[in-house]
């Protein structure tokens, strides 16, 4: 198609980031959930990230008086320092079907040397399909799993924390670099979330549904050591396990079950949400075995697609 263009931008005007997150907002209608994660979305309205770029795919609009309407997006990541870059695209539901996301892809691989790993949401059929037609192969499955909860939030245990363990929540301006700390050493195995800066932290304090009375931190004296941040979804009437953490000395003596149970309980009990949700790799057996003993069954699945390297 002559009259397609893609643009590779490393900062975002203010309009192009509105127009994206549209863009991305149209698409989740359509889809149940949105092909940009909170991280990419972050990236858009945050623009200007080292190592983050855009691609902007702009076709004529329908009027035919020369303007032209943003059809597709892709995002790149290349802040991994070990992994392949990481992307994420999209095109707009009514102009699918007419190689604009074939497109987008080849400028994605072509952008990463082919060195590149891709994001499925929700492992549409369609999704899957134009992968293998890329020749990539499935890498990692990411689980979304659900369980019920009720004023009572029965079925969630009683918090038992091992002796000598507090926990508070955490107060913005005081905890941050307590939290960056313990975070980096929970997740050292796991490079997108043990990875994650003052300024990632900031990003997420500075959203709406930022509260700090869900966030709960565990310390040992002084020292954190585990943490369990939840998230409130409102219009979904969904609370999250957004991300639970344990230090590696706390490791397998109950901390990581009672933060959980404490953040079930608060969005249960405080908030008055009816169902709690959360992301877990497939193949971490451990925590999908101590998920489900809580009650949670999967939902969906998200699925990531690399080239082979």
């Amino acid at each position: 198609m002559s009259d397609r263009r893609i643009e590779t931008l490393t900062d975002l005007p203010a309009d192009a980031a509105r127009a994206v997150l549209d863009l991305i907002g149209a698409a989740a209608a359509e889809d149940g959930q949105p092909a940009v994660s909170e991280q990419g979305r972050l990236h858009v309205r945050n623009a200007g990230r080292p190592g983050v770029r855009h691609l902007l795919l702009w076709t004529p609009g329908p009027d035919g008086d020369g303007a032209q309407e943003l059809t597709g997006y892709g995002q790149i990541d290349g802040t991994d320092p070990v992994e392949a870059p990481s992307a994420e695209f999209l095109v707009h539901p009514r102009r699918r079907s007419q190689g604009h996301g074939q497109a987008l892809a080849a400028d994605l691989l072509a952008a990463s040397g082919r060195r590149l790993r891709v994001w499925a949401h929700g492992g549409h059929p369609a999704a899957r399909h134009l992968a293998r037609q890329l020749g990539m192969k499935l890498f990692r499955e990411l689980r979304q799993m659900r369980r019920p909860l009720d004023p009572e939030a029965t079925g969630v245990p009683e918090p038992r924390l091992p002796e000598g363990v507090d926990v508070r929540t955490f107060v913005p301006g005081q905890d941050e670099e307590s939290w960056l700390a313990v975070n980096a050493a929970a997740f050292a195995h796991h490079p997108e979330q043990g990875g994650m800066t003052r300024a990632d932290l900031d990003d997420r304090v500075a959203e709406p549904w930022f509260d700090p009375a869900g966030f709960f931190l565990a310390f040992r004296g002084s020292v954190p050591v585990g943490f369990h941040w939840t998230k409130v979804h409102r219009s979904d009437g969904l609370g999250e396990v957004y991300v639970v953490g344990v230090a590696p000395g706390e490791q397998g003596g109950g901390l990581g079950r009672a933060l959980t149970a404490i953040g079930l309980r608060h969005l249960a009990q405080e908030r008055g949400l009816a169902t709690a949700m959360l992301y877990v790799d497939a193949d971490n057996a451990p925590a999908v075995t101590v998920y489900e003993r809580l009650g949670f069954t999967t939902h969906e699945t998200d699925l990531m697609y690399r080239t082979e390297y």
